[in-house]
């Protein structure tokens, strides 16, 4: 290409011509310096702004333009790139076992896990002083006696430690295995997390070279608890001064997906005299369920004057609803049986969608988190007189029997 074509024309516009020393020039010119681009404007107007703006158009769009030796452009304003060190070794921590699950409440045998621990050595050759990997637990308090102290809000719990080296090694360049394996106790609680305290599990590892280069990793182990099916709970709830007694039959295990009915019946609503008979009859039920969660935060020695001393904590206590309804239909009552009468009737009940229910724990650190089925429910008093049992009189009393189930 031999030159530019003239811009488009504006008020104030000028003429550009753009011309390479190789081109052949008019003998009636003065020789030009040996130059590799030359750059002749007319300008018909003042504006020198559009002149510079023309001018960085050619300057860029030129083939001879100056390349950057790092191989990209840096953002006008920041320094070089940097390029970041990499280390002579890497640690990874690979799982063979399948997830950690006890099974049982409290009487679980354990929970087995095993794994390798790999050495990426990503030099010719690196020379280890120690590899140590630890099992811990770690208690966090979210509501701690002293609010910005590290160790009132952790409370570490080493299970076990494995040292697989006890002198300098040298290790060629590759990757190299280390096994390991552990049975956690069954009494261990479960990973948790409250409102009040978190219960982690972790595999942390740490590898120093001879050049005093550390190099940890942290690898979070998430250890659950599943319960086994258990016989369905019978309860029976007594209501003086009335002779009203509750039966209810409900599941001791609730599971987060899913329903579970809820047998109830209700004995004694027609108390019986000579000429007339009282009797109660059921408005309406409520029934929900409770997350109770209880922590005690202790106290580090440097704040142990605040609780009174140490060895002693603050207690903090959480109840939130994870499921309920009202129930304003669907019972069978029935006056004219043997014993005063009873009232039958049963519900399924759930864990409501999206609530986040947490496991039944109780911990050696004090955190307890239990659940309660609540019932309560709202009977009216009528007035009926034997001889016409149909036409029943509102007494104007109304009573609310309130019930919980573990």
């Amino acid at each position: 290409m031999s030159g530019v074509g003239p811009l488009p024309e504006e008020k104030g516009s000028r003429i550009l011509s753009f011309r390479r020393s190789n081109q052949p020039a008019n003998h009636d010119s003065k020789p030009q310096p040996n130059h590799t681009e030359h750059l002749t404007t007319d300008i018909d107007t003042g504006d020198h702004r559009r002149h510079t703006a023309a001018m960085d158009f050619l300057h860029f769009g030129s083939k001879d333009k100056r390349q950057s030796t790092s191989g990209h452009t840096t953002p006008k304003g920041k320094g070089s790139p940097r390029i970041a060190a990499t280390k002579a070794v890497k640690l990874e921590i690979e799982m063979e076992s399948p997830p950690c699950v006890f099974y049982g409440a409290l009487n679980s045998s354990g929970a087995l896990f095993s794994g390798q621990l790999k050495i990426i050595v990503t030099e010719p050759e690196v020379r280890l002083t120690s590899i140590d990997m630890a099992c811990n637990g770690n208690t966090v308090c979210k509501k701690p006696v002293a609010k910005d102290c590290p160790d009132c809000i952790n409370k570490h719990s080493t299970l076990k430690t494995w040292r697989f080296i006890t002198e300098p090694t040298t290790y060629a360049h590759g990757t190299h295995r280390l096994p390991f394996s552990y049975l956690l106790p069954g009494h261990l609680p479960a990973t948790t997390h409250t409102s009040l305290a978190n219960i982690d599990y972790a595999l942390e590892a740490k590898a120093v070279t001879s050049l005093a280069d550390t190099i940890t990793i942290h690898y979070p182990l998430r250890v659950q608890r599943a319960l086994q099916p258990t016989p369905e709970k019978q309860s029976v709830r007594i209501f003086p001064p009335t002779n009203l007694t509750v039966n209810v039959i409900h599941s001791q295990i609730i599971h987060p997906i899913g329903s579970f009915l809820v047998q109830f019946r209700m004995n004694g609503v027609v108390n019986k005299e000579k000429e007339a008979s009282t009797r109660w009859r059921i408005r309406k039920i409520d029934w929900r369920i409770d997350e109770h969660t209880r922590n005690v935060s202790p106290a580090c020695p440097k704040h142990a004057h605040k609780v009174g001393g140490e060895g002693k904590g603050q207690q903090h206590e959480d109840v939130r609803m994870i499921g309920g309804d009202s129930i304003k239909k669907g019972w069978k009552t029935d006056f004219d049986t043997v014993g005063g009468g009873q009232i039958e009737m049963e519900f399924p009940a759930q864990i409501r969608p999206g609530s986040d229910p947490v496991c039944d724990v109780e911990s050696p650190t004090g955190l307890v988190t239990m659940h309660l089925l609540i019932i309560e429910i709202i009977i009216a008093e009528e007035h009926v007189k034997n001889s016409s049992v149909k036409h029943a009189v509102p007494t104007g009393a109304a009573r609310v029997l309130r019930t919980q189930f573990k």
